[in-house]
């Protein structure tokens, strides 16, 4: 089955040789992702692999907790508070949080934009955020200078990842670049405020000097790269930004590269040498999970586990 394919309930449940009624239950609990074309429910090859790969090994750890933190900065009082709550929205966080979970480590998940998690790091909520916000110079040290003032923090990299464009099949507004979003005939989709790629398309639009409310659709927000994509593949917009990676999942559009992207984790240095963190980074340097998430992703793995840099 091709990786770029929408998945129907029922076909998912054939995967996983479940009915419809559990891939419903499964949806509900939020124990497998999925997204929605209009009433449709659908789900990408990545939200089924990434759910084989949270539950099969079930039988010997401990399930990964989904700790809600939402934008308000707190974290919900846990029976067994986690060793290691790690933030961010790639599917590698959570084959992550699974190989530690096997090392012996209580992890937890939670899924804030990377603005977001940066101030619960900062606010002692989470341990480790999953960061890829650009500046127009450098990717996410300047971010953690600004929102962790006065602590020190170490940037340890998970991957590199090509941003760009998504665009209908044949791209047939001709659309080429940023210079693009200056057009009266163009329409976007956007992401919330603190999002990676709503943070990236401002920081163009003010290079370009171009006012945000003359963009037609800025203020059209979606949930997801993969709503995004999906809807442009529908013709509801002309362009929107996200990663190569998504753009493999959904038929009916092309991709335009504009930038490599780094994604890195951001782990405050007092943290460092503790035993959940000295783990995690045993995890990201080993073989086993570098040949699990190159299953999984299209990303570019070439400095996982290094260190870029300590803010």
């Amino acid at each position: 089955m091709g990786q770029n394919k929408s998945l129907s309930t029922q076909e998912v449940a054939e995967i996983l040789h479940v009915s419809k009624s559990t891939i419903y239950d499964l949806i509900r609990r939020g124990e497998i992702h999925s997204y929605k074309i209009g009433r449709k429910v659908r789900f990408t090859q990545d939200d089924v692999d990434a759910y084989i790969a949270r539950s099969r090994h079930e039988h010997s750890t401990r399930p990964v907790k989904n700790i809600d933190t939402h934008s308000t900065l707190l974290t919900p009082v846990q029976e067994e508070a986690p060793e290691l709550i790690i933030s961010g929205q790639d599917v590698v966080l959570d084959i992550l949080a699974n190989h530690l979970q096997q090392e012996g480590v209580n992890a937890a998940r939670t899924y804030l934009s990377s603005f977001e998690g940066l101030l619960s790091l900062y606010q002692d909520n989470v341990h480790v955020v999953a960061c890829h916000l650009f500046d127009g110079y450098e990717y996410n040290a300047s971010f953690v200078r600004s929102l962790m003032p006065g602590i020190s923090a170490v940037l340890v990299n998970v991957s590199y990842r090509i941003q760009g464009f998504y665009v209908r099949k044949g791209n047939p507004r001709n659309i080429q670049g940023w210079d693009d979003l200056g057009r009266e005939d163009i329409s976007i989709l956007n992401r919330r405020v603190g999002s990676g790629s709503r943070i990236l398309l401002d920081t163009q639009l003010k290079r370009l000097g171009i006012p945000a409310a003359s963009v037609r659709g800025y203020q059209r927000i979606m949930k997801s790269h993969l709503t995004m994509a999906a809807a442009i593949a529908e013709g509801e917009a002309d362009l929107a930004i996200g990663t190569e990676r998504i753009s493999r999942q959904i038929d009916g559009i092309d991709f335009i590269p504009l930038q490599e992207e780094r994604f890195d984790f951001v782990i405050k240095k007092e943290m460092m040498e503790t035993e959940a963190v000295r783990k995690l980074l045993k995890v990201l340097n080993s073989p086993a999970f570098r040949r699990e998430v190159d299953h999984f992703s299209g990303n570019d793995y070439r400095d996982m586990g290094k260190m870029i840099c300590e803010v």
